[in-house]
């Protein structure tokens, strides 16, 4: 008989779920025990589905980030306090970069705990910690409205170059279409125009004819019709499930930033695409807010 968990019921994140884990049914029934999970990435690198394989060889497929309920025989973890404490820095340092931005908005607990942590020592070869600097950038950018903070936080990840690591590239190509948006708002189109050029770093073309015919082919089709998360925002409207749905419009806004950087496609013209991100850019700096408001109401709680 398949094994069912039991003990605690818990609201994960489906990149979360470990093996023993059951899923409910909408009736609230335990389904059978996940035996393995694996991640699928979409054609960007970025994590885009949790698929869980049960006890019996069925496979669910779960989009990464969202939240659902499970039974678990293991307890919530209590999480300890954040360390805010910024390491000394020697002068013109990447370190010191981040703590001179951490120190901009001392009242943003999340913002400051990541600059202290990184100010302990920053590895620019490190994908986890180039996603930290983005998530530093972008929140100012999104919640604090700081182009001045975003910009030279960004500065540590646009001299990035390319070299093979997708997971890296990742971070590098969100903040070259963040920095170079942000350089059009502020009227420097050649700079902008420049970073914009470096997406295309990482379009490595085979030698042969055939090979690279085809290759440009799947490319223009991605550009032409990009993944622009429509099913999971609508999901997440309906669910009215607002983390679910900030993610998921954060993972469109950087398509749309990464296209039009580029210089748009052959069915996005740069005005489609000026107007479709600042629709999207109000929309997630109002859930910015309203996040941060309701995450500081629990932590008074």
């Amino acid at each position: 008989m398949a094994p069912i968990a039991g003990g605690y019921l818990r609201h994960l994140k489906a990149q979360d779920v470990q093996p023993g884990d059951s899923f409910l049914t909408r009736r609230g029934e335990p389904a059978p025990a996940v035996a393995s999970t694996r991640v699928v990435r979409d054609d960007f690198g970025t994590p885009a589905l949790v698929i869980a394989t049960l006890h019996g060889g069925r496979e669910v497929r779960i989009a990464h980030g969202s939240v659902i309920r499970v039974r678990t025989d293991r307890p919530e973890e209590v999480k300890a306090a954040a360390d805010a404490s910024f390491s000394p820095v020697d002068a013109g340092s990447p370190e010191s970069r981040v703590v001179a931005v951490g120190q901009r908005h001392l009242d943003d607990v999340e913002l400051t705990a990541t600059a202290a942590r990184l100010s302990h020592g920053l590895n620019l070869r490190s994908g986890s910690q180039l996603e930290d600097l983005f998530g530093m950038a972008e929140r100012m950018y999104l919640l604090h409205e700081d182009t001045e903070g975003t910009l030279s936080t960004l500065g540590l990840l646009t001299n990035l170059p390319w070299d093979g690591a997708v997971g890296r590239w990742k971070s590098i190509q969100a903040a070259l279409g963040l920095a170079s948006q942000i350089l059009r708002e502020e009227g420097d189109p050649i700079t902008a125009a420049n970073l914009g050029a470096r997406l295309r770093e990482a379009d490595e073309v085979p030698s042969e004819p055939g090979r690279a015919a085809r290759v440009l082919e799947v490319r223009q089709r991605q550009l032409d019709a990009p993944q622009l998360y429509e099913r999971e925002i609508s999901k997440a409207l309906q669910s009215r499930d607002q983390e679910a749905e900030y993610r998921w419009r954060r993972a469109r806004f950087a398509q749309l930033l990464y296209l039009r950087g580029r210089g748009g496609s052959q069915t996005l013209t740069d005005a489609d695409l000026d107007s479709r991100i600042a629709r999207e850019l109000g929309t997630l700096r109002q859930l910015a807010q309203e996040l941060d408001a309701k995450a500081g109401q629990a932590a008074q709680r």
